[in-house]
């Protein structure tokens, strides 16, 4: 009984080894091949919806957040295949990532992949608060397939994607979403046609 006792001091270590395990976890996805079909690049919630401003080319563009808490999978995947135009890094804060204002303040990591139609998606990987490294894995050039692994966030986080007007979007806010298995989008048909 002594022994049993003198072991309780060890069990926050055994819930922190648990927890990091968890957090460190990628399993595999089916990922769905659809020809327009854009799947969530981030496992967790929709926390934003709206219009926004793409980052690299500047043009209008439909902005849609997914914020990871700590128990989601932090692996990123791409959302559609193409090829990778740009890559950006941005110096910047460690605001709350569920909030707005860390999509324009906080330290992040864009990519802009260009289809073979020739319609661009990007996809910017945002640190939170608790999260203060961001791992891109891919490059200017590099061709990627959809649901590709190509990006980790650790400790809390979010991805921002944003697709050209006139997208689909086929999730709501507040829904939960698996990265790379889950579709969040289809792009335009003209988009599709493109070309």
């Amino acid at each position: 009984m002594q022994l049993f006792g003198g072991l309780w001091w060890a069990l926050p270590f055994w819930l922190l080894g648990g927890l990091v395990l968890q957090f460190f976890r990628d399993p595999p996805r089916d990922i769905p091949v659809l020809p327009g079909a854009v799947v969530a690049p981030a496992h967790g919630k929709v926390v934003s919806i709206e219009p926004g401003v793409d980052p690299f080319s500047g043009e209008a563009a439909i902005q849609v957040s997914i914020f990871m808490n700590i128990f989601s999978v932090h692996s990123n995947r791409i959302p559609i295949c193409g090829s990778i135009k740009h890559r950006r890094h941005w110096r910047g804060r460690f605001f709350n990532a569920a909030l707005s204002k860390a999509s324009a303040e906080n330290e992040r990591c864009g990519i802009q992949i260009e289809t073979k139609e020739g319609t661009k998606v990007s996809c910017v990987q945002i640190a939170g608060w608790v999260a203060r490294r961001i791992l891109t894995y891919v490059h200017v050039g590099d061709e990627v397939k959809t649901g590709q692994r190509y990006g980790f966030i650790r400790f809390g986080s979010r991805v921002d994607l944003y697709l050209p007007p006139y997208s689909e979007v086929l999730v709501g806010l507040g829904k939960w979403v698996l990265s790379g298995s889950d579709i969040i989008a289809r792009l335009p048909e003209t988009e599709r046609h493109h070309g």
